[in-house]
Order: C-alpha cells, then sequence, then structure tokens
C-alpha cells in the first residue's frame, strides 16, 4: 500500500455496509488501514459486519442505524465518536427504491426514499463537519446513481433524491474546502448486486446493451473509487460526480 492511499489513523463511517457495495467499500477502506465504522439495520446485519472487519489489521465494527431518525444519527454519532474517535471519512450508502410510475406512485413511495437516500445525508453531514473541521481534514463521499443522470421511468423519486444528494454534495464542497474537507459523489451504473441478480434475463440483456464495455461492474469496482476519494491522493478532487458505469453515461 503506498502513502498516497494510507488511510492508517484514519476513523471511516460507511452506512448500509451488510452487503453489496456498502460491504465492498468497508473492506477497501479497512485494507487502506483505516478503522471502519459500518452500518447495519438490524442487529444481526451489524455483526455480519463486525465479523467480516474483525480480520484488517485495523478492526472494524458494525452498528445498528436507522438513518432515516435525525435524533437518532446525533445520539449515535456522538456516542461512537466518544467510543471510537470522531470520523474523518463519511460514505453514505444507505439507500432503498420503491418503484413505480408517477401515476402508481403513493406518497408514501415518493417520501420513503427520500427519507433514506437523501434526508440522512444532511443528518450525518451536521453531525459530523465540526470534528473534520477541528481536524483540518476530512473525506465525505455519498453513493448516488447514473439515473441521477439519465432519468429512469418508474424511479422518479429514487433519480429525484440522488440528483440531491449530487446538489447537496457540491454545495458543501463549496462550503468545506478550506478546512480541508472534501466532498465527492461516485454515481455507479449497473453493479452485480442482490437487486440486479433479481432482473430477469432479457432486463439484462436489455441493460448490457446499454454499456460500451459489454459487462455488468463489480462492488469491488465502486469501493475502489471510493478508496481513491478517501486517499490523500484525492486532495485535489472537490465536488466532483465521478461515473463508474462502463461507459453507459458519459458526461
Amino acid at each position: 500500500m503506498g502513502l498516497e492511499s494510507d488511510l492508517t489513523g484514519k476513523v471511516a463511517l460507511v452506512t448500509g455496509a451488510s452487503r453489496g457495495i456498502g460491504a465492498a467499500i468497508a473492506e477497501q477502506l479497512a485494507s487502506q488501514g483505516a478503522k471502519v465504522i459500518g452500518t447495519a439495520t438490524s442487529a444481526a446485519g451489524a455483526e455480519k459486519i463486525t465479523a467480516r472487519l474483525s480480520s484488517f489489521m485495523v478492526p472494524g465494527l458494525g452498528v445498528v442505524l436507522d438513518v432515516s431518525d435525525a435524533k437518532g444519527i446525533a445520539e449515535q454519532v456522538k456516542g461512537l465518536s466518544d467510543a471510537q474517535g470522531a470520523p474523518d471519512i463519511l460514505v453514505n450508502n444507505a439507500g432503498i427504491t420503491q418503484d413505480n410510475l408517477l401515476l402508481r406512485m403513493s406518497a408514501d413511495d415518493w417520501e420513503s426514499v427520500l427519507n433514506v437516500n437523501l434526508n440522512p445525508i444532511f443528518y450525518l453531514v451536521k453531525a459530523l463537519i465540526k470534528g473534520m473541521s477541528k481536524k483540518r481534514w476530512g473525506r465525505i463521499i455519498s453513493i448516488s446513481s447514473v439515473v441521477a443522470s439519465t432519468g429512469n421511468p418508474g424511479q422518479v423519486n429514487y433519480a429525484a433524491a440522488k440528483a440531491g444528494v449530487e446538489g447537496f454534495t457540491r454545495s458543501i464542497a463549496r462550503e468545506m474546502a478550506k478546512r480541508g474537507i472534501t466532498a465527492n459523489v461516485v454515481a455507479p451504473g449497473y453493479i452485480n448486486t442482490d437487486m440486479t441478480a433479481e432482473l430477469s434475463d432479457d432486463q439484462k440483456d436489455m441493460i448490457m446493451s446499454s454499456i460500451p464495455a459489454g459487462f455488468i461492474g463489480e462492488p469491488k469496482d465502486i469501493a475502489q473509487m471510493v478508496g481513491f476519494i478517501a486517499s490523500p491522493a484525492a486532495n485535489y478532487v472537490n465536488g466532483q460526480v465521478l461515473h463508474v458505469n462502463g461507459g453507459m453515461h458519459m458526461n
């Protein structure tokens, strides 16, 4: 591991780290020397995170966190900071989908997606930003989606939430840059996760035809990008949306 990717002495908080992209990100940051705290929605999920991170040089741990609970986030972040050290790196990965065409989408479908995919970004950054400011160093990394740029039928709630994440990130990047804090977004395309595994063969064929690379990405492809942005090597990368999609969408 090169010095420019070394995260020894850093504490990272990764939401939604029990599986898929979040699990890969947690392992990537741990492999770079960070102490990783991964969140899950259940005690069983938190235990899996702790077990997965126990073998690294700096063992990490899993905790239960409801990212839609503003008061709970503030209290738990304070407790974690007191026990593990104030996080230097925040990775906002937790998310859900409630897909439906707009004509059939309920208000609950709309609100639940924003309450998990967008609102927690504000709660978590608000809770952690003072600690990062005191250290004059921090990394705020949020996981968006290609649909924030392209749109997608049946996902007006998800696309709107992810577009909101990107706008929030650009604004906070401008606010915090002089304090040594960067804020960036990684926007995955189609990645081989539990969600894509449920797609039919016809759906997969249609997706593949839209990807110039000719294959669906893996969670490690996203994790490696996050590992770079979190590292000292990315000091001059700020306010960016970094697309990892095999060429499916090009800026």
